[in-house]
C-alpha cells in the first residue's frame, strides 16, 4: 500500500530439521548460495557469495522446531530498491547448505523516495534534506516541495550522486558485502525565517509527468545565530543498528542501538538537533546495512537535522589515506557515509566542519584524519574555535569520534595510555586559550566526565555546577549509544568524576547566554544519570585563566 517498512511471516518446513537451520533474507531476490571464503576480520560467517541482509534460526520462535520440522517466523522488512526472498539452509552460519528458497515479494513501488534525512546547511538559515530512491536522473527528476505551514510551498530542484563497487577500497564491501546504494538525493531548504514551523514532501517527477511522493514531514527552522531562547541538542557516538524482529546482521553488536532510538523518538517534542559523532551504523563493509540504520533513525532524522561525523569504522583503511591503517571501514574508506548524509564542510571527503545553532557553535573534527599542528584540520579546528563571537555564542563545543581528551577504557590503559596518542598534546592549546566549554567524544563505548582539566590537572574540582570565569575544558566520552560496551581501568584516575557503563546520550540545553546544562541519559528508561550546569556571564567568558590570555604591557 505504498509503505516503506513492512512485516511479514515466514512459514516453512523441513523433513530432516536441526537446530542449525537457519533463514537467510536476501535482496536481490536471486541470489548466489556459492560459498565465498572470508577475506578478513570483517568478512564473517556465513560466507555465502551473496550475503543475506539478516538472517535468524529457525527455531526462534518454533522451539520444536527440530522435533517436528515446521515453523514460522515474523519478520520487519524494508524498502531496499528490489525484490526481496528467503532461504531455508542447513549446516548452521560455519557450513551453510540451501535447503529450498521461496517466492519473491516486492514492495509496490522499490524505487520510492525513502528514508529522508535533515542536516544543517552552510548558512544558519539554510537546510537540507538527503533521501535514497531508486531512480537515476535518465528516469525522473528528483525535487522537494516545502514552505512555511499553511501557506503556499514552493518546489526546490535536488542533486543526485551515487556511488560504484569501484570506489570501496577492499573486502567485503568490494565482494560479499557489495550491495548497489541506488541513488542519493539532496535538496537545499534556503533563506528560512529562524523557528518557524516549515513541511516538505520529497518527490521525483517521471518524465511521463507522474510524480512519485515520499510522505509529508516537517521541521523548524533554526534560531537566529546568538538568539535567547531554549535550545536542546542531543550528543552520542557509536549508535550503529539491530533488528527490531531480533535477526542477526553481519558484525551484530549494536543491540543498544534500539533502546537508544527509541528513547530519542519517544522525546523528539524536547530535541531540536542531534549530533552522532563517529561509527554511524557498523556496515563495516555490508552496505546493505546502510538502508538499515537510514530506516531505523528516519523517524528522528525526517524532523531534526541529524548531524554526523567520521568514525574509524567509516573511514579507516590500510593505504586509503586515513590516519589509522586499520580495516574497520571493512573496505568502505569513507564513501558509503560521504554520500549518504550530508554535512557542511568545504569538503565532503575531509569531513570536517563547523555548525552553529543558536547559542551553540560546534567544531566537529575528523580523528581518522592528521589532526597535528601545521595539518590542514589542525588550521580549520583554530579557525573554528577562535571565529566564533562569544558575546551571541556562549557555548562553545569540540566534537570527534576517538578520544582526544581523556578516557579511562581499558584498551587505552593497555596502551600506557588514556586517550589517542598525540591527541590532547596537539590540541590541548587551543582548547584552553579559546575557552573551549565541553568537548565530546564517542570511541568508547560507555559514559565519563571529567573535571575541567588542563594538562592532566584538574584545574577545578568536578562538580554538579560550575560558575564564575572559565578555568578549564570538561572532556565528556558518550559512545555508549548502542555498540557492545568497553570497560574502565580498575584504577580511577585523578580527572576522572562521573562513569557508567551503561548505553546512553547526552543532552545540551542552553536556557539563555548565561546558563548551560549537560545531562547524561540512560537509554533503558531515560532517566538522568549524570549532570552538570555551567552559569557564566559574558565578562566571565572574557576573563583570563590558565595559558588563555596574552600578556599585557604598561605601554600606553
Amino acid at each position: 500500500q505504498g509503505q516503506d517498512q513492512e512485516w511479514v511471516t515466514i512459514g516453512f518446513n523441513n523433513p530432516r530439521p536441526s537446530k542449525d537451520d537457519w533463514i537467510g533474507v536476501f535482496s536481490p531476490a536471486n541470489f548466489s548460495d556459492s560459498i565465498c571464503p572470508s577475506e578478513n576480520q570483517w568478512v564473517e560467517a556465513p560466507l555465502l557469495c551473496t550475503a543475506p541482509i539478516k538472517f535468524q534460526y529457525a527455531n526462534y520462535t518454533t522451539a520444536d522446531y527440530a522435533k517436528t520440522g515446521k515453523g514460522s517466523l515474523r519478520l520487519q522488512i524494508i524498502n531496499q530498491r528490489s525484490d526481496i526472498s528467503f532461504a531455508l539452509f542447513s549446516g548452521g552460519l560455519s557450513n551453510p547448505k540451501l535447503i529450498t528458497r521461496s517466492n519473491s515479494i516486492t514492495f509496490a513501488n522499490p524505487k520510492a523516495p525513502v528514508y529522508p534525512r535533515l542536516a544543517q546547511g552552510k548558512s544558519w538559515d539554510e537546510m537540507t534534506v538527503t533521501w535514497t530512491s531508486g531512480y537515476s536522473t535518465k528516469e525522473a527528476t528528483p525535487f522537494v516541495e516545502w514552505g512555511i505551514q499553511g501557506q503556499i510551498q514552493i518546489l526546490s530542484p535536488a542533486g543526485t550522486l551515487t556511488f560504484s563497487r569501484d570506489t570501496m577500497c577492499g573486502p567485503p564491501a568490494r565482494t560479499v558485502g557489495w550491495r548497489d546504494p541506488g541513488f542519493i538525493h539532496t535538496s537545499f531548504f534556503k533563506d528560512l525565517w529562524p523557528n518557524l514551523k516549515y513541511t516538505y514532501r520529497i518527490g521525483h517527477r517521471l518524465f511521463n509527468g507522474q510524480i512519485v511522493w515520499g510522505r509529508q514531514n516537517s521541521f523548524k527552522a533554526p534560531p537566529y545565530p546568538g538568539e535567547d531562547s531554549l535550545q536542546r541538542v542531543v550528543i552520542f557516538g557509536d549508535l550503529g543498528k539491530a533488528e527490531i524482529d531480533g535477526s542477526n546482521e553481519y558484525n551484530d553488536f549494536e543491540r543498544g542501538s534500539i533502546n537508544t532510538t527509541y528513547q530519542l523518538v519517544k522525546d523528539l517534542k524536547n530535541i531540536d538537533m542531534v549530533m552522532h559523532i563517529g561509527d554511524i551504523c557498523y556496515a563495516s563493509g555490508y552496505l546493505s546495512q546502510w538502508d538499515q540504520f537510514t530506516a531505523q533513525v528516519e523517524p528522528i532524522a525526517s524532523t531534526v537535522p541529524y548531524m554526523v561525523a567520521s568514525g574509524n569504522h567509516e573511514r579507516d583503511w590500510p593505504g586509503s589515506g586515513s590516519f589509522y591503517g586499520t580495516l574497520d571501514s571493512g573496505g568502505e574508506c569513507g564513501v558509503p557515509a560521504q554520500n549518504m548524509f550530508y554535512v557542511p564542510a568545504e569538503n565532503r571527503e575531509q569531513f570536517w566542519y563547523l555548525t552553529d545553532y543558536g547559542m551553540f557553535r560546534f567544531c566537529v573534527a575528523n580523528t581518522e584524519l592528521d589532526w597535528r599542528p601545521g595539518t590542514e584540520q589542525y588550521k580549520f579546528i583554530e579557525h573554528c574555535l577562535s571565529s566564533v563571537d562569544r558575546q551571541k555564542q556562549p557555548w562553545l563545543i569540540f566534537l570527534a569520534h576517538r578520544v582526544l581528551g581523556y578516557s579511562s577504557a581499558t584498551f587505552y590503559g593497555a596502551e600506557g595510555t588514556t586517550e589517542e596518542p598525540m591527541g590532547r598534546e596537539s590540541l590541548q592549546l587551543l582548547w584552553q586559550k579559546y575557552r573551549v566549554d565541553i568537548a565530546m567524544y564517542g570511541h568508547v563505548h560507555g559514559y565519563e566526565r571529567t573535571c575541567p582539566v588542563y594538562e592532566n590537572v584538574c584545574v577545578a574540582k568536578g562538580s554538579d555546577r560550575y560558575s564564575g570565569a572559565f578555568t578549564a575544558t570538561t572532556h565528556v566520552v558518550v559512545g555508549g549509544g548502542g555498540a557492545s560496551l568497553a570497560e574502565y581501568t580498575a584504577e580511577r584516575a585523578r580527572w576522572s568524576h562521573a562513569q557508567d557503563l551503561d548505553y546512553g546520550f547526552a543532552k545540551l540545553t542552553a536556557f539563555n547566554h548565561t546558563t548551560l546544562l549537560m545531562e547524561y541519559k540512560r537509554s533503558r528508561d531515560g532517566s538522568v544519570r549524570d549532570s552538570f550546569t555551567v552559569s557564566r556571564d559574558y565578562r566571565d567568558v572574557l576573563a583570563c585563566g590558565v595559558d588563555n590570555c596574552a600578556a599585557t604591557t604598561m605601554a600606553s
